[in-house]
């Protein structure tokens, strides 16, 4: 049941023409959207990666304004800042969520082995306790055998 080239090549047209068709269909808002999901992910993914990449544009954005445009420089360099900021609070919302998260996660924790902890110490104060005991009332009873034992050898 090999397939011969042609239906293999046949196969891999249609599968083409589907793919352009499929491309034909969207939009350029689809492209848009992709482009900001994507680029919301990676801050989220990558937040200090996304504010360091944020300052580079504006740097260079800046730097490939010719001299005389110094008011269209100043312009697009607040711009790029703007944007700079912005992803940077992004990225410091993320972080602190972040932050937040893991602080709630190692008090949990931590109560949790305080718990545990508690709960050991009294069971081995328990256990001490009852050990204690068996070994006054074994004295005890060792005590009075060994006195009965010397009584009876004294007669």
């Amino acid at each position: 049941m090999d397939q011969t080239q042609e239906q293999k090549r046949e196969e891999l047209r249609q599968k083409i023409e589907a793919s352009e068709a499929r491309n034909a269909e969207r939009g350029l808002g689809d492209y848009a959207a992709d482009i900001r999901d994507g680029t919301v992910n990676f801050a989220k993914d990558h937040p200090i990666a996304a504010v360091a990449g944020g300052l580079a544009l504006g740097v260079v954005i800046a730097s490939l304004i010719p001299g005389p445009g110094r008011r269209m420089r100043r312009r697009a360099t607040s711009k790029a800042s703007s944007l700079a900021s912005t992803l940077s609070e992004l990225g410091i919302a993320y972080a602190s969520g972040l932050f937040e998260t893991a602080g709630d996660l190692a008090e949990d924790l931590g109560d949790g082995i305080s718990d545990k902890a508690r709960h050991l110490n009294r069971e081995a104060h328990y256990r001490a306790g009852e050990t204690g005991d068996a070994a006054r009332a074994l004295s005890r009873r060792a005590g009075k055998k060994a006195s009965r034992t010397l009584r009876d050898l004294r007669r």
